[in-house]
């Protein structure tokens, strides 16, 4: 079957890091995160604190590092429930083909290089402020969400296609003018078309938009 450009045989998705919100569709809608790490990161630094202070190898310890085990095994099964349940409702929309951002996601999390000035001295690098975004993303584990959809897609005869997201979040779909130049920018007012535009589903229009130069012939087994 030919990829149609009407839109009903195929579902484009942008990976979105704002409050709760996990995936944006091109269809105007948005699924939910759960942000596993995040909820449980002060109760796993009280552990870790405590074990740290206690005698190697003492019984107590070692309740503790279960405990803590425990904890992390509990946050990965949490991420593998959510990519699963994610990854089913989307491919219950019966969609054949879904586009999403061929993301770099080791460098999206990979450290800023140190800044020295010509006394040995540090330089702020913005790398406080991007730990922050690090962990959010490592929290939002898209690798394995894209996994899992690429593995529910293929047993529903569904293919999942990676994408340049190259300016896909910069670029009005609609008029190819450069708008949400800053991640601040959550929505923007057309004026001129009256239409009030989000962000992330204005992202995953242009994810869309891309794909579909990209393979206009795609054809699903």
């Amino acid at each position: 079957m030919k990829l149609s450009q009407h839109g009903r045989t195929h579902s484009c998705l942008d990976a979105v890091l704002h409050e709760d919100d996990y995936l944006a569709t091109s269809l105007n809608k948005k699924l939910p995160s759960i942000k596993s790490f995040r909820k449980s990161k002060g109760r796993l630094a009280k552990v870790s604190k405590r074990k740290a202070a206690l005698e190697k190898g003492s019984r107590k310890r070692r309740q503790l590092a279960l405990r803590e085990a425990r904890s992390h095994q509990k946050i990965a099964r949490s991420r593998k429930d959510h990519a699963y349940k994610t990854a089913h409702e989307l491919v219950c929309t019966d969609k054949k083909v879904f586009f999403v951002e061929d993301l770099n996601l080791r460098g999206l999390t990979k450290r800023n290089k140190a800044k020295i000035d010509d006394d040995g001295k540090f330089l702020p690098n913005g790398q406080s402020a991007k730990s922050g975004l690090n962990l959010s993303w490592n929290d939002a584990a898209f690798g394995q969400f894209f996994t899992t959809l690429d593995y529910i897609a293929a047993k529903a005869g569904a293919v999942v296609v990676r994408v340049n997201p190259a300016y896909t979040s910069q670029l009005l779909a609609y008029r190819d003018e450069f708008i949400f130049t800053d991640c601040s920018i959550r929505n923007y007012f057309d004026l001129q078309e009256l239409l009030d535009v989000d962000r992330d589903v204005n992202a995953s229009i242009n994810v869309k938009r891309v794909g579909l130069l990209t393979v206009p012939n795609y054809k699903t087994p």
